[in-house]
């Protein structure tokens, strides 16, 4: 419990969410840790499914859990081929988690024709929605942004916050004082943007200061609270920053070299940890708080090896544990970077892994789930398959039970 101490007094901001809930991208507070207890332990095809449907069209969010409903976004070709080129209808769906049952499935908006071809690792409803004060609030990137009743009816849409976007769009909003904020990084004139929750009005946007060749990135925000008052934490190509929520203003950067930055950042021990990305990932730790351009002076430590591009780290209390795309696992000491151990858990991951107690959900990008111990030493506890279909978003878990979303569908895994 000691060990722990420092993570829970310092959180991200979280939702004001029931304990049954997993509002948004990673859980209430945006740290993958579980709070639920019976998480399922072994599964297979055949062994504790307890449905599985096909969803219409193709996305790569989560679902998330709020008031006894799952909501997810998806986007829906017209012919049959969900990759080939063409319109597309982006749309909400709601379903009952203990049967599976689409409940209501709501067009949000009708692609534009000039979007662009996304990444093979992306879809057209890739960002994961947020469920908060009784409205689902869902975003397409740079197709825009809408706010929805419980009821599939659309409250508001945004669709002002236009950019040149390249393989399509990624990053997660997050909700924060009344504020949905989000960036906007495209392949020119990055910006962080904020859009009230009331009535989706532009709040503010804050241009990148970014001098960076590559400049788009797909990384979704974090919110931590600092001196008293509450920072996002905002990655981008070469760089990250501190905005105050209020108003966009930029509050303190630290500059490096990467581009395509997609893992979001975690905090705690009085540190920010994120990942730089391409072309060569680097682990940092950074001290929050100062002015201006801070590179010099907050950086506590940084380490080179198995970092992920793709996949979000996650702290249990002074261990930083990640998984690097080519499906290596890392165990860091978090306050030092020092390496405790590094272990191949899979194969190609993208999936942001789960904590459950003392045991990391590792899930790749075929299907295939390792449990791990979450120790300075390592211990394998179990591996659950399937295969059959592609697999990069993170699961959603729930009491009892697990969601994971294929390519095509989706299975709630029961304990």
């Amino acid at each position: 419990m000691r060990a722990l101490l420092p993570t829970l007094l310092l959180l991200t901001a979280p939702l004001h969410a029931p304990a049954q809930d997993w509002p948004q991208f990673r859980g209430p507070n945006s740290d993958a840790t579980v709070p639920f207890e019976n998480l399922p332990r072994t599964w297979s095809k055949s062994e504790h499914i307890a449905w599985h449907i096909t969803l219409p069209g193709k996305g790569w969010s989560s679902p998330v859990l709020s008031g006894g409903r799952l909501y997810l976004t998806t986007a829906v070709s017209a012919g049959k081929d969900q990759d080939a080129a063409g319109p597309r209808s982006l749309r909400a769906l709601c379903l009952d988690p203990d049967t599976g049952k689409t409940l209501w499935d709501t067009e949000v908006f009708q692609e534009s024709a000039q979007s662009p071809q996304i990444h093979t690792k992306n879809s057209h409803a890739s960002p994961t929605p947020i469920a908060a004060d009784g409205r689902l609030y869902v975003h397409f990137a740079h197709e825009g942004t809408a706010c929805l009743d419980l009821n599939g009816k659309k409250i508001w849409e945004q669709r002002s916050l236009t950019y040149p976007p390249v393989h399509g769009g990624g990053a997660s909003p997050v909700l924060v004082d009344g504020l949905l904020i989000f960036p906007c990084d495209g392949s020119a004139g990055p910006f962080l943007a904020a859009l009230k929750a009331k009535n989706g009005t532009v709040a503010w946007r804050t241009p990148r200061d970014s001098t960076a060749t590559r400049k788009f990135s797909f990384c979704t925000p974090a919110v931590i609270p600092w001196e008293g008052k509450t920072q996002i934490i905002s990655p981008y190509s070469d760089a990250i920053a501190a905005y105050d929520p209020s108003n966009g203003k930029e509050l303190w950067r630290v500059r490096y070299t990467g581009y395509s930055v997609i893992a979001q950042p975690a905090f705690g021990n009085g540190l920010i940890y994120f990942t730089t990305s391409y072309d060569a990932p680097v682990t940092y730790a950074v001290r929050p708080g100062g002015s201006g351009d801070v590179t010099g002076t907050h950086v506590a430590w940084t380490q080179d090896k198995n970092s992920p591009n793709t996949p979000t780290p996650i702290l249990r209390g002074t261990e930083l544990y990640q998984v690097a795309d080519n499906g290596i696992a890392t165990c860091l000491d978090a306050k030092t970077g020092e390496i405790h151990w590094k272990e191949r858990t899979g194969r190609t991951t993208s999936a942001s892994p789960l904590l459950a107690g003392d045991t990391l959900y590792i899930l790749d990008e075929y299907g295939t789930t390792t449990l791990l111990q979450a120790s300075p030493t390592f211990k394998k506890l179990g591996e659950n398959k399937l295969e059959g279909e592609r697999t990069l978003a993170t699961p959603t878990p729930a009491p009892g039970a697990l969601y994971l979303r294929t390519e095509t569908g989706l299975y709630r895994i029961n304990a």
